[in-house]
């Protein structure tokens, strides 16, 4: 597997044409490590597809990186990223652009000075799981042999640092010890605490081709909401947020009672099951169901399939990590297979799914708060000395670090002085905004190093450096299985940007030249901590720390992972290949060989809802969007699936509050407050909410009571952590929701140049906070034919807005000139205004703006975004009311993102399908092609057949 490769290799649809160039990298969104073949052209990528040789997808990719060209083309490029050192020489100033070298020296003197003046933990660096394992490696070794603090952490904190725990409270080392071959090889599939057919969709085409190839193959679910994921079980159970641990002691109440406990491998290779024992006698089948929810009958059933129809193999995620009791939800899971013997045998095992790109590699080579290199333990004082020796220093900091929500904390009392943040944003991503953003206010220097200069945490930066992103870095990333890729660069950096990695070499070496009470340190021989020329010379030195070690990678190279393809750790020297599972011998890297059992009290979550906030608020991801969406919220075909901001609530529930679809609720917790339109959804239970994790303030926006603008989903959500992993409760707050009465609304809707369409957004951002709610994002489908991209700006308030604030909105959008139709009422707060576009058809709404009464949006919204003609409306377009003077066709919601295809569409054609569920299926994809690209939709093309059955035909 060579990095440039031949027109002949992968889908014929590919095939390159003169001058143009295909190379490998894998996707940057989920820890799945899809491959992908880039194709570029002229140092410019113009397509993308599955890499049909990587053994993570062969070939598949999802709607998310099925579109990664899009999102690197030259008119977001443009309008997003972040293309040259800038710095503000005042707070809330626009910045201005730098040299690279004057802003690394200004960063190194401001470093160095708050260091000698307040010590190393003065100063904090928070990185992030998209970074490559080559540029973790860096930032770890600057902080730690360098600086001397263990300050840096990760967004991984906020993923995967409870699996890592819980693995290691068990098991022994933080080593997912099954791989995705096991899907097919299972008996029982438990998924608990992830929507594996949102969050990994291309593992679930595995587990849905695992399934047709076994029909005897039971799924099991367990969710507060019935997901997709849900949808397709065997066996849902739909627990309270929260219980999983009362779940996992409930099962295994019922596993003794039914003599399923494995007790030769109990007695052989682990320890402490006599003390959990002791624990779960209580946890009886009717206290159980009565703690989760759920009916007795189904959990008895849970805990047979489990231990009886065997192999079993458990998937789980954010639903078990993100919690104040994660480290003891994923042990008392990992008790389940440990009790059983499902663990080192094809099909079996528990099996975390990381949720970034390179989580695992960061987790690797030790870089955060609380880790060391190669699984080292950072209180071990013969690991510290090993990796100072390799590192050519005296010592490294045996004290833990601040992890995410400590160090933030830490730099809202004042404590940590300077901020370092790299490839995330946590002005969006972390729980309780007011702290963060207090943090970035009250921090003397920040410094924002990113790829796009869009993300919400980039106005708080005094110095912003530009960094390279997808198709331009060059490296190595682990995914969920331990599989190891190469990264490979397709084009040159965009602007002036630089690698992760070499920038923090760069300021690395101006900060040894300031730092010499450190320095002094460094053992014969060493000149710099950072002498790297290269990717690969960073990553044969972290290989290097790995040599002996449970995750030995020294028989790998980067030429065994460009010619022969990804492989599997531990791969040590001398091997053929890497280990596909971990602890067939029944051995675990414990002293004494034994995995744990781990015996802990079930605790509720840490915010129970009570008469005040009385609904549970759960957060997690959309199907076709990634993290705080600074990537793919530039393209407006991912908001197809779901277009705008809202919170999910019970139809019950609505109904009780007298809640209309679409109406706005007013959602608060103790910590902050949003407005956000409200929607029904059959997949939540009562008192019980759902709102994406990616609604930061760069889509949602507006006024709180007090007048501050509100910072989106997180400004709700709770710091507390779990003890044991740090990790945040980012899973359920106690929230309460009211009915907001915002009488005076507008909705500002525009086809724009793809040129300026997310300029545009980024100008109406400052406009944001005028309102008491705000929310804008693109829509549209890339690449449109005309080349445009639509923007849609909502908003609501208690009074008319000004003339003055609304034609600033008219501008941006460019509703103006003497193809405008327009109509004002000042006295009533109504206006309206119509843009028109004459085309070879005829008459197309190109953009408009309705103020004061907007329920004309009904007709008038399908009327622009589905690119009806108008020529019927005229003038008539300026009316009122929710009613159109002539009829209007709407397309309907999308539910195919690939091939455009809409819910009314597939209904129509379903009523032709005849036969069961997988026949009726497998006729609408001939039909439409909906479903054979990607695979993202089809679990909701499966939920589409259930609910129209087929038509009896005539006989």
């Amino acid at each position: 597997m060579s990095n440039n490769i031949s027109a002949t290799l992968g889908a014929p649809e590919l095939a390159p044409a003169a001058g143009t160039q295909t190379t490998r990298a894998t996707c940057p969104y989920c820890g799945t490590g899809c491959g992908v073949l880039i194709e570029s052209r002229q140092g410019r990528i113009i397509q993308v597809q599955g890499d049909p040789q990587h053994p993570a997808n062969f070939g598949r990719l999802c709607t998310k990186g099925s579109t990664l060209h899009l999102t690197a083309s030259p008119a977001v490029t443009q309008q997003t990223r972040l293309l040259a050192p800038m710095r503000r020489d005042q707070r809330g100033e626009a910045p201005a652009p730098v040299a690279w070298d004057t802003a690394l020296e200004e960063a190194a003197d401001k470093f160095a000075a708050i260091i000698r003046q307040h010590g190393p933990d003065a100063v904090g660096f928070y990185g992030s799981g998209q970074l490559l394992t080559e540029d973790y490696y860096v930032l770890n070794k600057l902080v730690k042999g360098l600086i001397g603090t263990n300050n840096v952490d990760t967004n991984s904190r906020l993923c995967m640092s409870s699996a890592v725990a819980g693995y290691k409270a068990t098991l022994g080392s933080d080593a997912p010890p099954a791989c995705y071959d096991d899907f097919k090889h299972a008996q029982t599939l438990f998924i608990v605490g992830a929507n594996t057919a949102y969050a990994h969709p291309i593992l679930f085409r595995r587990i849905e081709d695992a399934r047709r190839a076994n029909p005897a193959m039971k799924l099991i679910v367990a969710d507060p909401r019935r997901t997709e994921t849900a949808d397709m079980a065997d066996l849902f159970l739909p627990i309270l947020p929260g219980t999983d641990v009362a779940l996992f002691h409930g099962m295994l109440h019922v596993l003794i009672a039914d003599g399923l406990i494995d007790m030769a491998y109990v007695n052989r290779h682990t320890q402490g099951f006599e003390a959990l024992q002791a624990i779960v006698h209580d946890f009886t089948p009717e206290v159980v169901a009565s703690t989760c929810g759920i009916p007795v009958a189904d959990l008895v059933q849970a805990a047979r399939w489990f231990g009886a129809q065997t192999p079993t193999l458990s998937l789980y995620c954010q639903g078990l990590n993100q919690s104040s009791s994660g480290t003891d939800k994923n042990a008392a899971l990992i008790n389940l297979h440990l009790a059983t013997g499902q663990i080192g045998v094809p099909g079996a095992g528990p099996f975390s799914l990381t949720g970034q790109p390179n989580a695992m590699g960061g987790r690797e080579v030790g870089g955060m708060a609380n880790l060391l290199s190669a699984h080292r333990d950072l209180g071990n004082p013969a690991h510290r000395a090993e990796v100072a020796a390799l590192w050519g220093v005296d010592d490294v900091p045996g004290q833990p670090g601040k992890t995410a929500v400590e160090m933030f904390e830490a730099a809202a009392r004042g404590e940590i002085k300077a901020l370092w943040i790299a490839c995330t944003n946590p002005a969006q991503s972390l729980p309780d905004q007011a702290t963060v953003r207090k943090a970035l206010e009250k921090a003397e220097f920040v410094v924002v190093q990113e790829a796009f200069a869009t993300t919400a945490t980039c106005a708080f930066a005094d110095l912003l450096l530009p960094a390279t992103t997808w198709g331009e870095k060059d490296g190595t990333v682990t995914n969920s299985e331990r599989r190891i890729s190469r990264v490979n660069a397709a084009v040159p950096p965009s602007g002036e940007a630089r690698h992760d990695w070499a920038i923090l070499s760069d300021f690395g070496r101006r900060l040894e030249k300031r730092l010499t009470q450190r320095t002094a340190h460094y053992r014969a021989g060493t000149q710099t901590l950072f002498p790297y020329d290269s990717p690969e010379s960073v990553w044969n030195e972290h290989r290097e720390s790995t040599r002996g070690r449970d995750l030995d990678i020294t028989g790998l190279s980067y030429a065994i992972l460009d010619n022969i393809g990804p492989q599997q750790w531990p791969m040590p020297e001398g091997a053929a290949a890497g280990q596909a599972r971990l602890y067939v011998d029944g051995r675990f890297p414990t002293e004494d060989g034994k995995a744990r059992f781990s015996a802990m009290r079930y605790e509720p979550v840490s915010e129970p809802r009570d008469q005040r906030y009385p609904f549970s608020l759960n957060t997690g991801r959309l199907r076709d969007q990634w993290h705080g969406m600074s990537r793919t919220g530039t393209l407006g075909r991912l908001f197809g699936h779901v277009s705008e901001p809202s919170i999910d609530l019970n139809p019950g529930d609505m109904a009780r509050m007298g809640l209309q679809a679409g109406d706005l609720v007013q959602v608060a917790s103790r910590r902050g407050q949003i407005i956000v339109p409200a929607q029904p959804s059959d997949a939540i239970s009562p008192m019980q909410s759902f709102m994406a994790m990616h609604w930061g303030e760069e889509y949602i926006s507006g006024l709180d009571n007090q007048g501050q603008a509100m910072s989106g989903v997180n400004a709700l959500t709770v710091p507390t952590f779990c003890p044991k992993s740090k990790q945040p409760e980012l899973k359920h707050a106690a929230i309460k929701i009211t009915a907001t009465r915002l009488p005076w609304r507008l909705l500002a809707v525009a086809w724009m140049p793809e040129t300026e369409a997310l300029a545009a957004r980024e100008a109406l951002k400052p406009l944001m906070a005028a309102f008491a709610f705000t929310s804008c994002v693109p829509f549209g489908r890339e690449p449109h034919e005309k080349g445009k991209v639509g923007v849609l700006f909502r908003a609501a308030a208690m009074e008319a807005a000004s003339s003055e604030l609304i034609s600033r909105i008219e501008a941006i959008l460019g509703i103006e000139g003497v193809d405008v139709l327009r109509y004002e009422d000042k006295f009533r707060g109504q206006r309206r205004a119509m843009r028109m576009e004459r085309t070879a058809e005829g008459l197309t709404l190109d953009a408009f703006v309705l103020a004061g009464d907007i329920s004309a949006e009904a007709w008038i919204k399908p009327l622009l975004q589905d690119e009806l003609l108008a020529d019927a409306y005229g003038r008539a377009l300026l009316s009122p009311g929710a009613t159109p003077p002539v009829a209007v066709v709407s397309k309907g919601k999308q539910i195919c993102t690939c091939f455009n295809v809409t819910e009314p569409a597939i209904i129509d054609t379903l009523a032709t399908c005849q036969g069961d569920t997988d026949a009726r299926l497998a006729q609408l994809q001939g039909a439409l092609k909906c479903g054979t690209n990607c695979g993202s939709c089809i679990p909701a093309l499966r939920q589409l057949v259930k609910l129209h059955p087929a038509v009896a035909s005539a006989t």
